[in-house]
């Protein structure tokens, strides 16, 4: 039986709660980061295949910001946090206290503050899931890259090995005063590991 059709609203309510705790967490760590308020829309999760994903994002030639962490542990894969460029240049604006429209393109300043926050919100969002499972997940130093979302994605899975069928997808969206900025957080799993954090929070697939 195919995962599309084991897993249930059950198995998305869970991560949705484990999505509002983890990223509702790194909403205030970036606020203390900068020294303003920033909100955070309820995340929206879902399981999406990987072709859904390009059409989700904005197809395979879109050009974006990535920050990927690889994960070892309990649940082995990888964590790939995705802005385009327009999202990408509100945040570095938004983290280093600039009016919106300044950055027009990233130097080396801009991408060590996109991966920081690739890797507060990853570390919030697993951090989360060890408290409610008690799994070990544990991240590498993150990784920054812009490219097209198809070699994006492509380098990750041919790097990763990765071959679970589904992806989990939270879309999250920060604000500040007036200013949206949409990222889409994606947990790519080796196979067999959606079983081990599912069994753990008591939900077979």
């Amino acid at each position: 039986m195919s995962e599309n059709r084991v897993l249930s609203e059950s198995h998305l309510d869970v991560l949705k709660e484990i999505g509002n705790i983890g990223l509702g967490n790194a909403a205030t760590a970036l606020a203390t980061m900068v020294n303003k308020r920033i909100d955070m829309a309820v995340p929206q999760s879902k399981f999406l295949m990987l072709d859904e994903i390009m059409e989700l994002v904005g197809g395979l030639e879109e050009v974006v910001c990535c920050v990927s962490l690889r994960l070892t542990g309990d649940v082995p894969g990888q964590i790939l946090f995705l802005f385009n460029l327009d999202s990408t240049f509100k945040l570095v604006d938004m983290l280093m206290g600039m009016e919106q429209g300044t950055t027009q393109e990233l130097d080396e300043m801009g991408e060590s503050v996109v991966k920081e926050i690739g890797n507060v919100l990853s570390g919030s969002f697993l951090s989360a899931i060890s408290t409610l499972t008690g799994l070990s997940m544990i991240p590498t130093v993150p990784m920054f890259a812009t490219d097209m979302l198809g070699a994006v994605i492509s380098t990750s899975m041919i790097a990763g090995g990765y071959v679970e069928e589904q992806v989990l997808m939270i879309e999250t969206r920060l604000f500040e005063d007036h200013e949206q900025i949409k990222g889409h957080f994606f947990l790519i799993t080796e196979q067999g590991s959606l079983h081990t954090l599912f069994n753990s929070l008591g939900l077979s697939i």
